[in-house]
């Protein structure tokens, strides 16, 4: 045998291995970006809200809150990520990391920071009691999640219940 013959040999069977390496790398690197609404490096998204039933709970503002929740097993850094309403009410996380696989709730009013509570430090209700949406923004402005409510199933205003999820 030549040694051209073995070196193309050598050549083609690392060409082969290459396409394999290739092939099984395709589907981790496409379940990185998956397909159910989770962003490619974190999995972080809007848990639950609980809005007002009715302007009473101007009185205790922390009955009224967003949860964030990271599903992933790394913690993320909140730092700079907005959370808003429709009427542009915006929340920006300060010195914030949230560990993988927790939630921290933001409530409307007033109160001590803590690793599961966040707080606004608002006198007023933010989120609307008939329909909103609440929108989660990373901290290049990027949209990460949001929930809304008040919505029919073709998007329109219907006055109460919970609307779906938009991605």
């Amino acid at each position: 045998m030549s040694v051209s013959v073995t070196a193309r040999r050598i050549a083609a069977t690392a060409v082969a291995a290459a396409a394999v390496v290739g092939a099984v790398a395709l589907p981790a690197s496409a379940a990185d970006h998956g397909h159910d609404g989770w962003h490619h490096h974190t999995r972080v998204a809007i848990g639950g809200v609980q809005h007002p039933a009715s302007s009473r709970y101007d009185r205790n503002l922390n009955q009224e809150w967003v949860e964030v929740t990271n599903a992933s097993r790394r913690s993320v850094n909140l730092d700079g990520w907005t959370l808003s309403d429709e009427d542009g009410h915006t929340y920006t996380f300060h010195h914030y990391r949230l560990d993988g696989r927790a939630t921290v709730r933001v409530h409307t009013g007033f109160g001590r920071d803590s690793r599961t509570d966040l707080f606004q430090d608002r006198r007023r209700s933010v989120w609307d009691t008939r329909s909103d949406t609440a929108t989660l923004r990373n901290d290049d402005g990027r949209f990460v999640d949001s929930v809304s409510w008040g919505y029919d199933h073709r998007g329109h205003r219907d006055g109460g219940g919970w609307g779906g999820r938009h991605h």
